[in-house]
């Protein structure tokens, strides 16, 4: 079932979308006030919504992001993409899946435009998966943890690289190069409409970049070297993950332009400028563009920088 968050009249509000059409969630303004309850029961609702209620076009509304998450976790679930982008894998990558913390409030919807951030020259995208949690998960394991995901989306974790290499040079983590904005959507996708597709440690899903219309990225969800299962005890030991929070795969092999600029720099198309489109897809989830368009104004520091 493909869950969908959009714009009605009077605010966000959800429902199932098929086909074309939305069918809404009865009494539901957001999806997050859905997914709490358990898989089974927002299957059931979802039954409900195609039975009962009055179809919206979908193309007469304004897709918003399918959550607003307390928190963003993006995990490096995918090893050919660190290989990559930096050479050599650590070994901790192969005992546990790392993450960081992203910026919640830098979620946009599939939709909306993409500021470049403030004082970047290399601005990037990164075309990811992400699991959204349903029912809350307190260091739970990797059997148990299914139960958790509420459903699946598609994660674009736009990068400003100059920053983000000035900030790792000194250790400091992603901060600023990952605090502009971070896309989810079109939909959330239950669990159940994946289980055909399993393979390895996810699903046979091709996941595709075009800018400007011509292809460039090609991965498929099926070569992550962590599952969802274990980035969710992963990331619930020892805490709590509350419904709605969004853990990131990482970057699907070669879905960035950081590694075709390390891996083909001769051929390297250059970075993100305004005006360009890109558009995203991942089977059996969905597909949107997104144009990027100028920064805001970047005020210096009192060292100038």
């Amino acid at each position: 079932m493909k869950l969908i968050t959009f714009e009605a009249a009077d605010g966000a509000a959800a429902g199932v979308l098929s086909g074309d059409a939305i069918y809404p969630f009865p009494n539901a303004a957001r999806l997050i006030d859905v997914i709490g309850r358990g898989n089974d029961a927002v299957l059931a609702l979802g039954q409900d919504a195609l039975a009962t209620s009055e179809p919206i076009a979908a193309e007469t509304v304004r897709v918003l992001a399918p959550v607003d998450p307390p928190q963003v976790r993006d995990s490096m679930c995918f090893h050919e993409h660190i290989r990559n982008a930096g050479g050599d894998l650590h070994e901790s990558h192969s005992l546990f899946p790392t993450f960081y913390f992203s910026n919640a409030a830098g979620v946009i919807g599939p939709q909306d435009d993409v500021r470049i951030t403030p004082g970047c020259e290399r601005f990037d995208y990164e075309l990811e998966v992400a699991a959204v949690i349903g029912v809350p998960a307190s260091n739970v394991s990797p059997q148990d943890a299914a139960a958790h995901i509420a459903g699946y989306t598609i994660y674009i974790d736009w990068s400003a690289r100059d920053l983000q290499q000035n900030e790792m040079a000194l250790r400091l983590g992603p901060a600023k190069g990952k605090d502009g904005a971070t896309t989810l959507g079109p939909v959330l996708v239950t669990p159940d409409e994946f289980a055909p597709y399993a393979a390895g440690k996810g699903f046979d899903a091709a996941m595709t970049v075009e800018i400007n219309g011509e292809p460039f990225s090609t991965g498929n969800w099926s070569s992550i070297d962590w599952s969802f299962d274990d980035v969710v005890a992963y990331t619930s030991r020892g805490t709590t993950l509350r419904t709605g929070d969004v853990l990131g795969s990482g970057t699907v092999g070669r879905g960035c332009l950081l590694e075709h600029s390390r891996t083909d720099p001769d051929g390297f198309r250059g970075w993100l400028r305004p005006g360009d489109v890109v558009t995203f897809e991942v089977e059996h989830i969905g597909r949107f563009a997104q144009r990027v368009v100028e920064p805001l104004e970047r005020f210096p520091l009192s060292s100038g920088y």
